[in-house]
């Protein structure tokens, strides 16, 4: 799923948030803004630009940014919606005013990344000094922890994924001050083997080889099959019959009657005469030993 690439839609990454209020914006470059009732949370659409989506999170509505999580325009919004998933359920948890959205991040880096390395995915040794890298068993993907860096609002955890190059890679980057839990959601998104819908010119060309594409479509509508002439002929009787056993009017149905009585009668003879027979065939013997020519 993390080689699928945008849909150029951000449907799915917003519909976690989907109650919330929405802002359609005619200036700059953010065309859709969503926020939480409180506007301490902002999911913006940037649809335009290399930077797709900016998500923030702050202490009060006129209050910078406590963090900030990027997704460029090559991520699944199905890996957005990991982060807004976890961050509606944050908002909706936050009786007290502050909410886990805020909370101070884990002072172990792998808190951060846990889903991943849950997945079978290793720590690769080449990694430089003071960073952390953690790559997916097929190699085309990973995280990257840098813990050179201090400030508050610098780069320090990218989740990547696809080939290097501009149509290629997907990736998602958090500032230094981002919860763990908000992290690790996005990261065990990245994990889900579930499919998703691609048009076919929406795979790039230099991952269609490292993905599965199973054509889809509407099902075949079912025609309905010209009934023969035995079709018709049986149910034309089955009709009658019907008709005749509940009120007997025309000739006709007092011969489909008289038809059906001989048909019973007939059977229970033939089932008497076997039962009789049946009945009075000798039994053979198990005392009487067999002869053999």
């Amino acid at each position: 799923m993390y080689l699928a690439g945008s849909n150029g839609t951000g449907d799915a990454g917003f519909a976690p948030v989907d109650h919330w209020p929405h802002h359609y914006l005619d200036e700059g470059p953010c065309q859709l803004l969503v926020t939480s009732p409180d506007q301490r949370i902002r999911i913006g659409w940037f649809g335009d630009d290399f930077e797709l989506w900016k998500i923030t999170a702050a202490e009060d509505a006129v209050s910078a940014p406590r963090w900030q999580a990027t997704f460029n325009h090559v991520t699944p919004a199905e890996i957005v919606a990991g982060l807004t998933t976890a961050l509606a359920h944050d908002h909706a948890d936050a009786a007290d005013g502050n909410g886990r959205f805020l909370a101070s991040p884990s002072l172990y880096w792998a808190d951060a990344v846990r889903p991943l390395t849950d997945a079978g995915w290793v720590r690769d040794g080449a990694a430089e000094r003071s960073t952390v890298e953690i790559i997916a068993p097929d190699g085309q993907a990973g995280v990257l922890i840098d813990n050179r860096l201090s400030g508050w609002d610098d780069e320090t955890v990218t989740l990547w994924a696809g080939p290097v190059g501009w149509g290629t890679r997907a990736e998602a980057v958090f500032t230094a001050r981002t919860p763990s839990h908000l992290i690790a959601a996005t990261a065990a998104a990245m994990t889900d083997t579930a499919p998703v819908l691609r048009e076919r010119h929406q795979i790039d060309r230099k991952v269609e080889h490292l993905v599965t594409l199973t054509p889809v479509g509407p099902a075949a509508p079912q025609i309905a099959r010209a009934p023969t002439p035995l079709d018709v002929r049986r149910t034309a009787v089955t009709q009658a019959v019907h008709r005749a056993a509940r009120f007997p009017q025309t000739a006709a149905d007092l011969r489909v009657m008289a038809a059906r009585i001989r048909t019973a009668t007939s059977a229970q003879n033939r089932s008497s005469n076997s039962a009789h027979a049946l009945g009075t065939r000798p039994l053979a013997s198990p005392s009487v030993p067999r002869h053999s020519r």
